[in-house]
C-alpha cells in the first residue's frame, strides 16, 4: 500500500501542520457553502489529490492537493473591516465587476475566477502578459503616508507663536538699522528651524525603516515554471505559492491548499489563526474578512500548511491597502458644507496650527506663553515711550525694543528641541523609537495605559504550562525566559522540588508515553543554532536548567512548539524518537476545525503493532476513549480547572494495533483510545511585565488590558502580570469585562462606572475607540498600543499612540506617535519614566530661562528711572549684553539642565497635569521670587558703581551710543551689571537642579553629605558643570578685551567692582537657600508620593 493511499485526504506529510485546541470564536454563521449539486461528490473530489498538475513541477503538484472542506462552517469571526467594496478590474479588453452581487472573489468558484482573471490554474501568467500589467497597475507595494515630506516638516518648525515673535522683533531691528542685533535674532531663527527640521527629519527616516512588513520575495508560476520574484512585481492574474512561514504578498483567491491556516491577526485582529478551504463558495459577498475562508490577505502569516492563489489585489487595492488609502486621504469633516464655511473651519485651522494652537499640551501651552510674552513686550514698549513723554526718538525706539527682547527667551525653542533629541536618543537605547518629537515630553503625563496582551504584556509564544496525567502526576513549567529552549526554567513534577521523587515520576511508563505522544503528533521543528541536532539539551531531573542557553529557533504552529519543547525537556523530542526506535509514520490524519484532532499513525520495526497517537479538545476526544465514565468524569473535572486558571486545554490520548486493523479511514484511527493526560497551554508574560506593571500602580498610572483573547485566559494573565491582584477581595465591579457587554452599555453608562475596566476582552477596534473616548471623558491621558491595521484608529485618537515594531503592520506604525522595537510593555514604562525627566528638565530650563528675562525686565523698566544730562534713560544693560546673556550664557545653562539625570523618586509622583502642563504654580512662584531677588541684586550693582563712589556722579550724555569722556562711570556700572547678572545665572543653574532641597544637601539618597557634598552635586552632571564654567571664563574677555567691550558691548573694565559682583552672590545664595527652607516647612512644591502599592501576590500558584 503506497503512502498516498494510507492517508485519508491525501494528506501531504511533510508540510501538514497542526493545530491546538483554540478559544471558541463568537457564534454567528460564517456563509460557507459547498458548490451546489451533489455535495457529497464535491467531498469525494476534494478527498482525492488533484492531478492536473504537470509532472514537471511536482512541488507544484503536491501543493495542488487539497484536504477535505468540512460541510459546515466555521463559526464566524469578528472583523472590524468593510469587506464586500467593488472593484473594477481592466483586464486586457474585458472589464470584470468584482461586485457585491455575488461575483466577488470569494464568491465565485475556482474554474470561473480564472476566467476572469484571464490566468491559467497550471501555468500561471505568460512572461510578457505579467509585463503587461504591471505596467497598467504599477507596483504592488503600500504607499507611504503623505506627511512625510522635508517641506511639511519645515512648516513644523515655523508653526508656533515664539518664532513669529522673534520674526516681529528680527524685523523691527533691522527697520530700525540695528543689524547687529537683528543679525543675531536671524541667527536664533534659523538654529532653531535646523535643529527642528534635522530632528524630526531623523525620527522620520528612523520609522521608515521599520516598515518591514510586507514580503520581500515570493514564489509565483509563470510560463509554467515557478520563480522567485520581488513581492512588488506581482499582478493580478499571478499564481503565488505560498508556505508556513510566508507573509502574504497580495491578497490571493485560493486555488489548492493542505492544511493552511494564516494569521490575520494584523488585519482582522482575530488572536487564533484561520483555517482555510480553496474549494469553499461564499454566498455573502460582504461576509467579514475573517470569516472568507477561502482568501488570504496581504500582510497575513502562514502558519500552517502551503497552498497556491490567484492575486486578485494588489498594492493599495489590497484589504491593508484600503485601510492605508482611508487613512492618508481622511474627508474633510465639513465636505457637507457650504464653501464658504468649509473656507472659515480652513482658515480657522491653518491659523491655529500657524500659532502653534495644534499639538501636545506643552506645545500649545509654550505657544500661548510665546503670545502672552509678546503682549507683555508691547505693553513695556508702550511703557517706555510713555516714561519718555511720547518723545520716540531713535534712542527711546532702541530702549524699548531692548527691553522687549528682554521678555523673550530667544533661546527657548533650540534648547527645547535639542532636549527632545537628548531625550529621542535615550529613547532609542531603551528600545522606543520616537516617530513625534512632540510625544516625548506628553508620553510623561499618561495617566491610563491600554495594552495589548498577546506579544506586549507576554512573550507571544506558546508553552505548556501544566499536564496531568491519570495516576495524578502534574507537572509545572517556571522560570522559563524563552518558550523555544526545552532548557530554560524549570519544571516542578507533584508539585515539590523533590528530586528523588521528581526523578521518579518523570521515568514513569505514564509520563513517557505522554511525553512521546505529544512529540510524535507533531509537525514542529524545535533546533538549536549551535547545533546540529533537533534534540540537544534535555532535562533530566525536575528543576535542571540550562547554565549556557543556545540560540534555540523553531518552525511550526505555536501550539505544536510549546508540546515539542516540553516533551524536548525530557529527551522526548520527536527527532530523537524517529531515530531511536525506527519509527515511519503511515498516516496522518490532520487538524480539521469540524472535528478538532489530530490523529498519525506510526509503525516501527521493533514490533508488529502499529501506534496511533491522538491530540485535541477535550470535548471532542473524550467520547472516542475506552476509559470508564468515573475516569471520563475526572477529566471533565481536570479540564475545567486547568481552563478555569486561563489555559488552553489539550487531551491526549493513544492506542498500539496490529497490523491487521484498518486505519484508512479517520474514523477506524479515533475510536477506542486510551486517555494519556492532559495538557494546559498559554502564552507567558514577559520577565519585565510584572515589575513594569508594579512601576505603573506605584506611578499612580493605571493598566488596561485590551485584548481579543478569551476572558479567562485574559483574567488570568491579568493576575499573573499584577493588572489584577489577589488583594482585589472581592473583585470590583466590572473590573473584568468582554467587549460585547461593555459595547452594549451606552456612553451614559459607562461613564457611571466607578471605575473604567482593567481587562476587556474580546475586543474589537470600535471597543478601542469607546475605552480610550472614556477615559478622554474623564480627563485621563492615555496610551494606546496596537500592531494591527485594524488598531489604526484607536492609535490615531490616543493621547500616544504606541505600534510593535517586531510585529506591527506598517498602516499601525503610521498611525502611531512611538514604535517599541522589541515589542515589550517595559519599554513602555522607559518611555514614560523617560518623559517625566524631560517634562522635570523642561521646567528647570525654563525656570531659569525665564529667572533671567523676569530679572532683566525689572532692571530694565527701573532703569527708566536713571537719567543722563540730555534727560535720555540710560541702559543699565547695552541690548547686546541682553542677548549675549539669552543666547549664549543661559543657552548651554538650559542645555545642561535638560540632560539632567531622573530624580529618584521620579516613579512614585503621581503623574503631572498636562492640562497645567509645565507652568506650575510652584514654577510661577519660584521665578518670581528668584527673578525679583536677581533684578533687585543686578540694580543694586549699578546704583552701587553708578552713585556709590564719592566724587563720581551724573551718568554723562550720549553713553547708549558709544564711549566718550563722560561715560566711564556708566561703562563700568553697566559691566558690574552683566558680571552681576551672569554669576547670579550661573550658580541658578545648580539651585533649580532641585525645587525644594538645598544646593548644599541635594542628593542624601546617594551618600554624599557634609561640606563635599555640594562639590559631589556641581560635578556629577559633566555638561551643565563646564557650562558654568565657560560662562564665568567667557565674561573676562567680553568685559577686558579692548573694542570688543567699549565699541560692542558698550562696557568697560572693572576692578573693584568685583567686591560687589561677588557680596551680591554671597546674598543671593542666602536669600536662595532661605526660600527653599521656607517652601520645605511650608510643604510648598513638595512632589507628594503616590501611595506605593505593595507588593503584589501573582497568580503563580494558579497559573
Amino acid at each position: 500500500m503506497g503512502k498516498s493511499d494510507s492517508v485519508r485526504n491525501g494528506a501531504n506529510l511533510d508540510s501538514a501542520e497542526t493545530v491546538a485546541e483554540q478559544d471558541e470564536p463568537p457564534n454567528g454563521s460564517s456563509g460557507l457553502n459547498v458548490p451546489s449539486n451533489q455535495p457529497s461528490k464535491a467531498i469525494e473530489k476534494l478527498q482525492q489529490p488533484q492531478t492536473a498538475a504537470k509532472a514537471s513541477r511536482p512541488d507544484l503538484a503536491a501543493t495542488a492537493s487539497s484536504s477535505f472542506v468540512p460541510l459546515t462552517a466555521t463559526t464566524s469571526r469578528s472583523s472590524a473591516t468593510a469587506a464586500g467594496t467593488v472593484e473594477t478590474t481592466q483586464l486586457g479588453n474585458d472589464v470584470v465587476a468584482l461586485s457585491s452581487h455575488g461575483t466577488a472573489a470569494h464568491c465565485v468558484p475556482i474554474s470561473q475566477l480564472t476566467e476572469l482573471y484571464q490566468t491559467d490554474i497550471e501555468d500561471g501568467l505568460s512572461a510578457a502578459e505579467a509585463a503587461l500589467r504591471f505596467d497598467r497597475d504599477g507596483a504592488n507595494k503600500i504607499e507611504g503616508a503623505k506627511g512625510v515630506s522635508l517641506w511639511e516638516i519645515f512648516l513644523r518648525q515655523i508653526s508656533n507663536s515664539l518664532t513669529i515673535v522673534l520674526f516681529i522683533v528680527m524685523i523691527l531691528s533691522f527697520a530700525i538699522d540695528d543689524y547687529i542685533e537683528g543679525g543675531v535674532i536671524t541667527a536664533v531663527i534659523v538654529l532653531n528651524i535646523v535643529v527642528g527640521l534635522v530632528q524630526d527629519y531623523k525620527a522620520e527616516q528612523t520609522i521608515q525603516s521599520l516598515y518591514a512588513l510586507s514580503a520581500p520575495t515570493c514564489k509565483v508560476v509563470r510560463n509554467g515554471q515557478i520563480e522567485t520574484i520581488k513581492a512588488e512585481m506581482l499582478v493580478k492574474g499571478d499564481l503565488v505559492m505560498i508556505s508556513v512561514g510566508d507573509v502574504i504578498p497580495a491578497d490571493l483567491r485560493l486555488v489548492s491548499g493542505i492544511n493552511l491556516s494564516t494569521d490575520e491577526a494584523l488585519l482582522t485582529g482575530e488572536s487564533v489563526p484561520i483555517s482555510k478551504h480553496p474549494e469553499a463558495v461564499l454566498d455573502d459577498a460582504d461576509v467579514p474578512l475573517g470569516d472568507r475562508l477561502n482568501m488570504v490577505y496581504s500582510a497575513a502569516t502562514v502558519t500552517r500548511g502551503r497552498g497556491t492563489g490567484i492575486v486578485v489585489a494588489t498594492g493599495m487595492f489590497t484589504e491593508v491597502g484600503k485601510i492605508a488609502d482611508m487613512l492618508r486621504n481622511k474627508k474633510d469633516t465639513a465636505n457637507d458644507k457650504a464653501f464658504f464655511a468649509r473656507t472659515l473651519i480652513r482658515l480657522k485651522r491653518g491659523v491655529r496650527r500657524l500659532l502653534g494652537f495644534e499639538g501636545t499640551p506643552l506645545q500649545v501651552k509654550l505657544s500661548k506663553f510665546a503670545l502672552l510674552l509678546f503682549g507683555l513686550a508691547l505693553l513695556l514698549v508702550v511703557i517706555v515711550f510713555s516714561a519718555s513723554k511720547w518723545e520716540v526718538g531713535e534712542q527711546v525706539l532702541i530702549y524699548g525694543i531692548c527691553v522687549g527682547v528682554a521678555v523673550i527667551p530667544e533661546s527657548l525653542i533650540a534648547v527645547l528641541t535639542i532636549t527632545m533629541a537628548v531625550g529621542t536618543k535615550a529613547m532609542a537605547s531603551g528600545n522606543v523609537i520616537v516617530r513625534k518629537m512632540s510625544a516625548l515630553e506628553a508620553v510623561g503625563g499618561v495617566t491610563n495605559i491600554c495594552s495589548d496582551k498577546t506579544g506586549t504584556l507576554t512573550q507571544g509564544r506558546m508553552i505548556t504550562r501544566k499536564i496531568w496525567l491519570p495516576n495524578g502526576t502534574t507537572a509545572s513549567v517556571e522560570g522559563t525566559t524563552d518558550s523555544h529552549d526545552p532548557t530554560s526554567g524549570s519544571v516542578k513534577v507533584r508539585e515539590t522540588i523533590d528530586q528523588e521523587k521528581a526523578a521518579e515520576a518523570i521515568q514513569s511508563s505514564a509520563f513517557t508515553h505522554f511525553c512521546e505522544s505529544i512529540a510524535l503528533c507533531n509537525n514542529s521543528t524545535v533546533s538549536d543554532g549551535k547545533a546540529n541536532e533537533t534534540d540537544n539539551g534535555s532535562v533530566t531531573t525536575a528543576t535542571a536548567t540550562l547554565s549556557s542557553p543556545g540560540n534555540w529557533t523553531a518552525v511550526g504552529e505555536p501550539t505544536e512548539i510549546a508540546l515539542q519543547v516540553f516533551a524536548m525537556r525530557f529527551g522526548k523530542g520527536k527527532a530523537d524518537l524517529m531515530q531511536q526506535d525506527q519509527r515511519r509514520m503511515v498516516a496522518e490524519f490532520p487538524f480539521d476545525s469540524s472535528c478538532k484532532l489530530m490523529s498519525v499513525v506510526y509503525e516501527t520495526k521493533k514490533s508488529n503493532l502499529r501506534s496511533v497517537y491522538t491530540k485535541g479538545a477535550v470535548e471532542t476526544l473524550l467520547p472516542l476513549l475506552q476509559d470508564s465514565d468515573d475516569v471520563k468524569q475526572q477529566i471533565i473535572a481536570k479540564a475545567d480547572e486547568l481552563a478555569s486558571q486561563g489555559l488552553r486545554v489539550l487531551c491526549v490520548a493513544s492506542k498500539a494495533v496490529g497490523p491487521d486493523v484498518q486505519l484508512s479511514e479517520r474514523p477506524q484511527a479515533e475510536c477506542n483510545l486510551h486517555f494519556l493526560g492532559l495538557a494546559g497551554l498559554y502564552d507567558p508574560p514577559r520577565v519585565e511585565t510584572l515589575g513594569a506593571v508594579q512601576k505603573c500602580r506605584e506611578a499612580g498610572i493605571s493598566v488596561h488590558m485590551v485584548t481579543g483573547d478569551h476572558i479567562k485566559t485574559a483574567t488570568a494573565i491579568a493576575y499573573e502580570v499584577g493588572i489584577l491582584s489577589h488583594d482585589m477581595d472581592p473583585l470590583p465591579s466590572h473590573a473584568v469585562m468582554a467587549a460585547a457587554n461593555f459595547d452594549a452599555l451606552s456612553d451614559a453608562e459607562v461613564d457611571q462606572l466607578t471605575k473604567l475596566p482593567l481587562v476587556l476582552a474580546r475586543c474589537s477596534p470600535t471597543t478601542k475607540v469607546r475605552m480610550l473616548e472614556a477615559m478622554h471623558r474623564r480627563k485621563a491621558f492615555c496610551v494606546m498600543t496596537g500592531d494591527g491595521v485594524n488598531d489604526s484608529p484607536a492609535l490615531k485618537i490616543a493621547d500616544v499612540g504606541i505600534a510593535m515594531g517586531e510585529r506591527g503592520s506598517d498602516v499601525a506604525k503610521e498611525a502611531a506617535d512611538m514604535v517599541l522595537t522589541d515589542d515589550n510593555f517595559a519599554s513602555i514604562v522607559t518611555a514614560i519614566e523617560e518623559g517625566r525627566r524631560l517634562f522635570d528638565n523642561i521646567q528647570k530650563f525654563i525656570l531659569h530661562l525665564l529667572i533671567s528675562n523676569i530679572s532683566q525686565v525689572i532692571l530694565l523698566l527701573i532703569g527708566l528711572s536713571f537719567k543722563d544730562a540730555s534727560g535720555v534713560s540710560i541702559f543699565p544693560l547695552s541690548p547686546i549684553e541682553i542677548l549675549w546673556v539669552n543666547l549664549i550664557t543661559s543657552s548651554f545653562l538650559a542645555l545642561g539642565l535638560g540632560i539632567e539625570e531622573k530624580q529618584p523618586d521620579i516613579l512614585t509622583r503621581p503623574p503631572h497635569d498636562l492640562r497645567v502642563g509645565v507652568f506650575t504654580w510652584d514654577l510661577i512662584r519660584d521665578k518670581m521670587i528668584y527673578g525679583v531677588l536677581m533684578g533687585g541684586l543686578c540694580l543694586a550693582a549699578f546704583t552701587s558703581v553708578a552713585y556709590g563712589m564719592p566724587g563720581e556722579h551724573g551718568l554723562g550724555h550720549g553713553c547708549n551710543d558709544g564711549f566718550n569722556e563722560t561715560c566711564g562711570v556708566v561703562f563700568r556700572a553697566r559691566s558690574t551689571t552683566y558680571a552681576t547678572l551672569t554669576i547670579l545665572l550661573l550658580v541658578t543653574s545648580w539651585e533649580v537642579k532641585h525645587f525644594t532641597r538645598s544646593l548644599f544637601n541635594m542628593n542624601p539618597e546617594r551618600g554624599w553629605h557634609g561640606p563635599t557634598a555640594v562639590f559631589k552635586t556641581v560635578w556629577h552632571n559633566r555638561f551643565l558643570f563646564w557650562s558654568v564654567m565657560a560662562g564665568f571664563v567667557i565674561m573676562f574677555p567680553v568685559i577686558y578685551i579692548p573694542y570688543v567691550n567699549r565699541l560692542i558691548f558698550k562696557h568697560d573694565s572693572i576692578g573693584w567692582e568685583w567686591g560687589v559682583v561677588f557680596a551680591c552672590l554671597t546674598v543671593y545664595i542666602g536669600l536662595v537657600e532661605i526660600w527653599k527652607a521656607i517652601k520645605r516647612k511650608l510643604g510648598l512644591g513638595l512632589q507628594k508620593r503616590t501611595n506605593a502599592a505593595p507588593p503584589l501576590q501573582t497568580a503563580e500558584a494558579q497559573v
